[in-house]
């Protein structure tokens, strides 16, 4: 008998331990997605100029005809490249302008934002890739109203009369400028309190013009009022890589357990959440990984990786298993 209840004793622990070592639930709930995980570039052999491939995708955003736009890092194609719904390549510009390709943004007006973080820069071009506007100097690190120091983001209020840059890497503040980009105000500094920041990645806007500013060394997001007064913070979504707010305040985020696997796996072992922009709460979740998220108003979820993928995730969902195609039995069937 005594061994008998040893016995069970140990199959008991044992179970206790597997059950221990399994797959959690997704955060929320399992959102049913597929993904197309080298858009642009399949099926092969493409559509890009002859040689061409992404580098590192810093960023990538959609203008309102569905034109995806991809912000890369790679000595072989344009920086800014511009296709179309489906991925077949549209057109191309940058060569040579940027120190180090960051943050892309598509304004109301289809106008092409970017954050160049090695020429401390913010740029403004149509989506044909003519320069409208340049904040910062080109090479010039500093703290002033004409200057950035590796800027990161850019937002853009709901009446389009202000935008937001958050900056950055070197900096560590939000900077405010009007419309036609002269300097408001800023806030911030380096600091682990209300109001202060370590690596102010990302920044986005709800309809209510709150700013949302990603803390990702401090492991937090934190939410301002328009004119940079402290709100609230949430601080279990982990080190947020990026975010995206749509016009119906869905908040979705590309984010990381912690700062720290974060900058060890380079992005890598993310997970893509919805969030409900007023309490925090994860609705929703799927593993990814990712440096930028966009969302387009289909629900199609566009996230720039450092892999040198851009991921195209559509609704939808698979009901059995692949092993039979590959000489398998499937486990669900």
């Amino acid at each position: 008998m005594r061994i008998g209840i040893l016995a069970l004793t140990a199959v008991g622990a044992g179970a206790l331990w597997a059950a221990e070592q399994g797959w959690f639930p997704h955060e929320g709930s399992l959102m049913k997605y597929r993904v197309q995980i080298r858009f642009g570039e399949e099926p092969e052999p493409g559509t890009m100029p002859k040689g061409w491939k992404f580098g590192r995708v810093s960023a990538v955003s959609t203008d309102s005809a569905g034109q995806v736009y991809v912000f890369h890092r790679g000595d072989h194609a344009d920086p800014i490249m511009v296709f179309d719904a489906k991925g077949k390549y549209l057109r191309s510009w940058g060569k040579g302008m940027f120190g180090n390709e960051h943050g892309l943004r598509v304004d109301r007006n289809n106008n092409v934002w970017i954050t160049d973080n090695g020429g401390h820069q913010v740029m403004k071009f149509t989506n044909e890739g003519q320069l409208l506007l340049t904040l910062g100097i080109k090479g010039k690190a500093a703290t002033d109203d004409k200057t950035f120091n590796r800027p990161t983001d850019i937002a853009f209020s709901p009446d389009d009369a202000f935008f937001y840059v958050s900056d950055g890497y070197g900096n560590s503040r939000v900077v405010k400028f009007t419309r036609e980009g002269k300097y408001v105000k800023d806030w911030g500094k380096r600091g682990t309190a209300a109001g202060e920041f370590n690596t102010p990645h990302s920044i986005a806007i709800d309809s209510r013009g709150r700013v949302f500013v990603s803390d990702r060394e401090n492991n937090r997001i934190q939410v301002f009022d328009a004119d940079g007064k402290f709100l609230r913070q949430f601080t279990h979504l982990g080190a947020t890589q990026n975010m995206f707010i749509t016009p119906k305040d869905e908040m979705w985020i590309i984010t990381h357990r912690d700062n720290i696997e974060n900058i060890t796996y380079d992005t890598l072992a993310g997970r893509i959440m919805r969030i409900d922009p007023e309490t925090g709460k994860i609705l929703g979740s799927m593993e990814s990984p990712g440096h930028w998220i966009h969302v387009t108003p289909a629900n199609e979820v566009f996230i720039g990786s450092l892999t040198g993928n851009v991921f195209r995730w559509y609704p939808a969902w698979l009901t059995r298993g692949l092993g039979e195609t590959e000489g398998l039995k499937p486990a669900n069937r």
